[in-house]
């Protein structure tokens, strides 16, 4: 789409809406809009959280922001749902529903990053604006339906559509201008049901960043300890912590995603804060470096991973790494989140009993040459190269191009 400088300067660009509901989701639409900016108006309704990462890429928000207890994943527990349902769940989503299709009358195309759920909302704006739709699906995948069978998809069923594409999404999603999928094996997943679905490279590994500096490694393998943006932090981290005492040949590393405040340590550990990026957890013994902004760097610096994350964990796996996860009480790592993402990662991933001593197994264990490489082959196959979203944002200009309607 080539638009020229007069046409910039009297706001007949274009305009693109984004629509996400989730952490992982709004960083993939950011960075979309990041390729998209100074050549269309950007504008973004996040469903779930704030979504600050479209901020930074300069698009403007619409609507009524919602900040759920479970952060995000109500049917991940009747606990997540019930307290959802009491910060006002139903009433703010009908309200952000009527955002969004005010916002989509600015726009000629609307994106949707997420699941079926924000499929339908922006199903709703984009027609009631007459505008473009195209949808981004960075979170089903046909491998979830691996071995799972009857039992287990009983044993599963407040996660059904997040195990397989529910019909409704099916038959919102033919309707689309544009499918965009995770892997291969999905879009042909929906290939066969009539979607005309295209995967054009990871998400996950599209908006893994290069290393952001310089890490203090000492010459040990590294373990990379991810605890994740969700709440599940305040109860893996301190168990990570005490699976690395066990582990004093390995060099530990915490990617950490919030404030300092925010950290909770395991009795008898205290924390050290040597600046704004970098801090220091120990016990007396075993030292454990925490980084912030430093995610990229300790990503490709890892030999194994230890993670209780969504996108991290796949992030890991995409670099060939191992990673050991163990469940949580939630909200988002649960035990069926981890029995979910184990069929996704195949060998790339091992689950354990949460505790520190099953951990520091598994880590010891992933850590042989021939497990190593059946796991690393496994994440690089699964997980798939990056490369996605340059072609999406190329579909997206060519949608809003208004030549293309002519």
């Amino acid at each position: 789409m080539t638009i020229d400088a007069d046409s910039a300067c009297s706001g007949t660009r274009p305009g693109v809406l984004f629509i996400s509901n989730g952490t992982a989701e709004d960083l993939i639409g950011a960075a979309l809009a990041a390729r998209l900016r100074g050549q269309v108006n950007l504008s973004y309704a996040p469903l779930v959280g704030e979504g600050q990462a479209y901020a930074r890429a300069g698009a403007v928000k619409v609507g009524r922001t919602l900040r759920l207890p479970s952060g995000g994943f109500p049917f991940g527990s009747a606990a997540n749902l019930r307290a959802d349902l009491r910060a006002g769940l139903i009433r703010e989503s009908l309200g952000q529903w009527l955002d969004a299709c005010r916002g989509a009358r600015a726009a000629q195309v609307v994106v949707v990053v997420g699941d079926a759920y924000a499929l339908m909302v922006g199903t709703l704006a984009a027609r009631q604006a007459g505008a473009r739709l195209v949808h981004v699906q960075p979170l089903l995948s046909a491998q979830y339906l691996e071995g799972l069978g009857v039992r287990g998809a009983l044993a599963e069923l407040n996660a059904l559509g997040a195990n397989r594409p529910m019909e409704y999404e099916l038959a919102l999603a033919r309707r689309a201008d544009a499918v965009f999928v995770r892997d291969a094996a999905t879009a042909r997943y929906y290939a066969a049901r009539g979607v005309r679905a295209a995967f054009a490279g990871s998400f996950a590994m599209d908006v893994l960043s290069a290393p952001e500096r310089p890490l203090p490694l000492d010459g040990r393998p590294v373990l990379a300890l991810l605890p994740g943006s969700r709440e599940d932090h305040r109860e893996s981290l301190p168990l990570m912590l005490r699976a690395a005492a066990r582990l004093p040949g390995w060099q530990a590393l915490v990617a950490w995603p919030h404030d300092w405040d925010a950290l909770t340590l395991p009795d008898g550990w205290t924390l050290a804060v040597q600046g704004p990026e970098q801090a220091e957890a120990t016990d007396g013994q075993t030292r454990v470096t925490v980084l912030r902004r430093a995610f990229g760097a300790v990503a490709h610096a890892a030999t194994v991973a230890v993670g209780t994350s969504g996108t991290a964990n796949e992030q890991l796996a995409g670099l060939g790494v191992p990673v050991v996860a163990f469940p949580t009480a939630g909200p988002q790592f649960t035990a069926g989140f981890a029995r979910r993402q184990a069929r996704l990662l195949g060998r790339a991933l091992t689950v354990v009993t949460a505790n520190p001593q099953a951990v520091a197994q598994a880590v010891t264990h992933a850590a042989q040459p021939p497990l190593q490489a059946r796991a690393a082959l496994d994440g690089l196959t699964r997980i798939g190269p990056g490369g996605a979203l340059p072609r999406i944002a190329d579909c997206i200009r060519e949608l809003g191009d208004p030549m293309d309607s002519v």
